[in-house]
């Protein structure tokens, strides 16, 4: 039985202009939110992956709420917060220190009690506590809870913060679903047909289906069995290109879609053959590559294109070119419409799934290692050359490999490249990424041999 833990997933939330993004930065490690003395600079959410102590976590930055502003960005800010606040499991609700409370922490703070959602209060530009600690008092009449009073600038108060957070995370974020089903996480933009797809893989119109870009707003689970395999199938909502966002919903999507790819097995990246393999196909293949997911790239509509003997040929080419990151992808052409070739995406399901698991042998593996150095002599640097004494298989779902060197900054992309190609050569692990960790390996003084 495969066992997968599920992220909690924590919304930072507030009015404008009270340091959410600064927090959001400070817990992430890195800059990621844009933080300007101006509100409404965070327009849209952005989301990370955190990690405290020994509990995993996704992490949504929002716009600021202004929950009477008639203003179109500041409405369209106060929706996609009440989004975020729907498909958290705990809420950060920060409020600012130097300005006290305000009209509007108030109304923020009605929305969250009707959510019903775990809240922790986070008082921010606590800079001195001994002088400020009084001024955290006042916020008890939201009626929220116990303030936590931080400094997101000077990275203080955090840990208390993070402590009372993780109370409140589920249960199975914890402990993990076992589960011995295939999961298969379907994206792309809206309309390129997805819910189609799955409506024709299960035989039933469970997932809705329109003709509106975005119908499908959240990721759906569907249970399927075929062939006495079992398979869960996960229905995303499209992706649509950044200057084509008209309802800040397309962040909520992009976050329900990472939050998918992360349960699944295998990607399936559909691919609108009317429109051809676009830029923002890639960003979105993007995600599943970053995670290490196994992926399939499932051109939909192709009954649609007109065909002469060399169109399939000249649209792989093209796909090859524009997601050149994902050379390892097995390519399928199908119609929802019509169901053409629409069966054998369970075949390949099944042999990229065998593929991300397949374990070789550390013996064969050192075998097929060296015999490819003495092809190719491994790069060098003033006299000293790469060598590798040996190598072995870590890990499955991406198929990990240890190398052990003596000197891993003579390991240049291009020589683990060619060293992945002549695994794939001799293996195959079509659909899937590979992974290599390069370590050196040291004397008994802990120094590099």
């Amino acid at each position: 039985m495969a066992k997968r833990k599920r992220k909690a997933i924590v919304a930072v939330v507030g009015r404008p202009n009270v340091g959410k993004s600064t927090l959001f930065n400070a817990l992430a490690g890195r800059r990621i939110s844009i933080v300007e003395d101006t509100p409404g600079v965070t327009r849209d959410r952005i989301y990370a992956d955190c990690s405290w102590l020994d509990k995993e976590f996704t992490l949504i930055d929002t716009g600021g709420i202004e929950p009477d502003s008639k203003d179109v960005i500041l409405s369209q800010m106060r929706e996609q917060a009440q989004l975020a606040i729907d498909m958290a499991d705990v809420i950060l609700f920060m409020v600012d220190r130097s300005t006290g409370m305000v009209d509007a922490d108030n109304k923020v703070a009605d929305m969250l009690r009707r959510s019903a959602k775990p809240v922790v209060l986070v008082v921010n530009k606590v800079d001195n506590p001994a002088k400020m600690s009084a001024d955290i008092y006042e916020f008890y009449n939201l009626g929220i809870g116990d303030p936590w009073p931080v400094s997101s600038a000077n990275r203080t108060g955090l840990g208390d913060m993070l402590d009372e957070m993780v109370k409140y995370f589920p249960e199975d974020s914890a402990e993990g679903e076992e589960d011995d089903a295939v999961r298969i996480a379907i994206v792309g933009k809206p309309n390129v047909g997805k819910s189609s797809i799955i409506n024709r893989l299960i035989g039933q119109n469970r997932v809705i289906v329109s003709d509106i870009a975005g119908t499908t707003r959240d990721a759906i689970d569907t249970r399927v069995a075929w062939h006495g395999k079992k398979y869960v199938f996960i229905d995303t909502a499209g992706i649509r290109r950044r200057n084509k966002i008209k309802e800040n919903l397309e962040h909520y999507m992009i976050a329900r879609s990472v939050g998918a790819v992360e349960r699944a097995d295998i990607t399936v990246l559909v691919i609108d053959a009317s429109e051809g393999v676009t830029e923002q196909d890639a960003k979105i293949a993007g995600i599943a590559h970053e995670r290490g997911k196994a992926v399939i790239i499932a051109v939909n509509k192709w009954d649609l294109v007109e065909k002469d003997n060399h169109t399939m040929k000249e649209f792989t080419e093209n796909i090859r070119r524009v997601l050149s990151f994902l050379s390892y992808a097995e390519l399928i052409f199908i119609s929802a419409e019509t169901g053409q070739r629409l069966v054998k995406l369970y075949d390949m399901i099944d042999m990229v799934h065998d593929n991300q698991n397949l374990r070789v042998q550390t013996g064969v593996l050192n075998e097929i290692i060296n015999e490819a150095c003495v092809l190719q002599q491994p790069p060098s640097d003033k006299g000293k050359s790469l060598r590798i004494y040996y190598s072995t298989q870590a890990g499955v779902s991406p198929p990990t490999f240890v190398l052990f060197v003596n000197d891993k900054k003579l390991m240049h992309f291009s020589y683990q490249r060619y060293l992945e190609n002549r695994i794939r050569d001799s293996f195959g692990f079509r659909g899937t990424p590979m992974r290599f960790v390069i370590r050196e390996r040291t004397d008994r003084n802990g120094k590099s041999t």
